[in-house]
């Protein structure tokens, strides 16, 4: 089309001076601007130069059936929580999966019956994108499943659940499995918990551990492969750990044996001092830490305290965890620590305030993110070195030690003896 000319004379602004059109200003000056603008045939004028507009224009290529998944992300991924998800991926890639950064992952919500230890966790700890983990019992119960060679299929969440009892079937939403497999399960788990080396006390990471090595062992004389997260996590040396041991049915079943005698205790002293000596190690080390939460949770809590142990109950200087991401699907305004930003977490000292430009909360499920970002990790970042934090538990608890005594000094013996303590000023 051919440029126009404009047949009217051009109004000049107020002051004299070329202004830009805001929400603020003068409505009517500016509507006749534009429409003499269009008259003109000239282009419009922008804010291009303002701070608010300094991110890549919205301007996706077409989809054709020929991007990667990193590319779908990278590309069309522009806006609302595929924009979140988006910028997870690159932080994941770009910063956290650094030589010099320890990720913590998370898990909660029934992840692993869903098939996404064998898709997405499994490979994210070969890889050596995960460091050290904390999960709900249940997803390590369910993990296990896998392991024993036991199935669990897909089905439809609308069935009846009363039909399903008394057919035998267990659901998990459009999950379904045999009742068999919660006992075979069981009965595993009480096999081997009755060997030696359990009768001690211990953190839940070695529990774990001990467990993997009898699942890889199941696994290889079924022909199976890795399929079980905790047998992968044992072989590369992620320690895993669970924030309420008892919450589950291992923790179950190690109590019933304990009213047989069994000796299996699992020490969640241990398991707060061990998770706070990693990112204090990491740390010290000239590393970072970095935390990957998948749902929120009391994992996702275990996750963050190792801060304030360390600072406010420990007494040693830190600063926080340098990167924070979240996928989640809980809300921050219910007051719930799953939905709990991570700016929240810096007034705790869980999050260096320094660092909160590194953190990204995505709010999307769990099943359908966790895919996307595994994918694309792998196909934008290649394999780190495997950190094996399990077999340097007891370095980093002389570390931990070491700095509490030096932070802390002789212990201090209280001559208050009496029930009723002072008040608290």
């Amino acid at each position: 089309m051919a440029s126009r000319k404009s047949t009217g004379k051009r109004i000049a602004p107020e002051n004299g001076s070329e202004q830009k059109a805001s929400g603020a200003g003068n409505k009517s000056a500016q509507k006749r601007a534009a429409e003499q603008r269009e008259d003109a045939g000239e282009q419009h004028t922008a804010h291009d130069t303002s701070r608010f507009l300094q991110g890549g224009r919205i301007a996706p290529k077409r989809i054709d059936g020929s991007e990667t998944a990193a590319d779908l992300i990278d590309g069309t991924f522009l806006a609302y929580n595929g924009a979140r998800l988006r910028e997870a991926c690159q932080l994941f890639t770009q910063k956290m999966l650094e030589p010099d950064v320890t990720i913590g992952m998370t898990l909660t919500g029934a992840l692993t019956p869903a098939g996404l230890g064998m898709a997405a966790l499994i490979p994210l700890v070969e890889s050596g994108f995960v460091d050290w983990i904390i999960s709900t019992g249940a997803n390590l119960y369910h993990d296990v499943h896998f392991g024993l060679g036991l199935s669990m299929h897909r089905g439809n969440p609308a069935a009846s659940d009363t039909v399903l009892r008394e057919e035998g079937i267990v659901r998990i939403y459009d999950i379904f499995f045999d009742y068999d497999v919660l006992l075979s399960t069981d009965a595993f788990f009480r096999k081997i918990v009755q060997g030696p080396e359990f009768q001690r006390a211990m953190s839940s990471a070695e529990f774990h551990a001990l467990c993997g090595k009898y699942i890889r062992e199941r696994e290889k004389a079924l022909g199976l492969g890795n399929k079980s997260l905790l047998g992968v996590a044992y072989e590369c040396g992620v320690p895993v750990y669970t924030s309420s041991p008892g919450d589950s049915s291992i923790g179950m079943n190690v109590a019933a044996l304990s009213l047989a005698g069994n000796k299996c205790v699992i020490d969640p002293n241990a398991d707060v001092n061990e998770t706070a000596s990693i990112v204090l190690g990491a740390k010290r080390g000239g590393g970072k830490s970095a935390v990957f939460i998948c749902g929120g949770g009391s994992p996702k809590n275990f996750a963050l305290q190792t801060e304030p142990q360390i600072q406010e109950v420990l007494g040693i200087d830190e600063k926080g965890h340098d990167y924070f991401l979240q996928i989640t699907d809980a809300r921050p305004d219910t007051g719930g620590l799953s939905g709990a930003t991570p700016a929240e977490a810096v007034s705790w000292g869980k999050i260096d305030p320094d660092r909160l430009p590194d953190a990204v909360v995505c709010y999307l499920d769990n099943t359908v993110a966790l895919p996307l970002l595994t994918a694309y990790a792998h196909a934008r970042h290649k394999p780190r070195k495997l950190k094996r934090l399990l077999d340097k538990r007891e370095k980093n608890m002389k570390l931990l030690r070491d700095e509490f005594a030096k932070a802390n000094g002789a212990p201090h013996e209280s001559s208050e003896t009496d029930a009723k303590l002072p008040m608290h000023r």
